[in-house]
């Protein structure tokens, strides 16, 4: 019962499975889960904040139950990164799409730092990644933010 729990969390209950872009598919169930939160602050950051620990702990699982490091099917990592990214970002579409599309650049070519954190090992590495790419795509939310009034 545990490992089916831990596989559900992994794979966002699924979508780590499609056969396709696995990890867009999350990011994009991301942004509807951000849609529906945005504007409860509170709601938002403690949500954000659990299913990152929530992703720490089972991510450490990953590689025994998949039998590989960085998994296809784990999928919690891309949705949490995607939460970090609007984290603080003043609500507009095309903060929306410009996040969604920055952070997806980051998490495939992996950029520097980002290609180090992914070798972490225990499934720190996993996570690690993706959170940072969310923490550059922020960065570069706020600044467009900014330059936009």
């Amino acid at each position: 019962m545990q490992k089916r729990i831990t596989k559900g969390i992994l794979t966002v209950f699924g979508i780590g499975y499609l056969p396709l872009a696995p990890g867009t598919f999350a990011s994009v169930v991301a942004v509807l889960f951000y849609f529906v939160i945005r504007n409860n602050l509170f709601l938002y950051l403690t949500s954000t904040a659990f299913l990152i620990i929530i992703g720490f702990v089972v991510s450490r699982d990953a590689e025994k139950i998949f039998k590989e490091k960085d998994p296809k099917e784990v999928v919690i990592d891309e949705f949490c990164g995607m939460l970090v990214a609007y984290m603080l970002v003043p609500f507009t579409t095309p903060n929306v799409i410009w996040g969604f599309i920055i952070f997806r650049i980051f998490d495939i070519l992996k950029v520097y730092p980002l290609e180090r954190l992914e070798r972490l090992k225990k499934g720190r590495g996993i996570m690690l990644d993706d959170l940072a790419a969310g923490v550059l795509t922020n960065i570069l939310l706020q600044v467009m933010s900014f330059i936009r009034f």
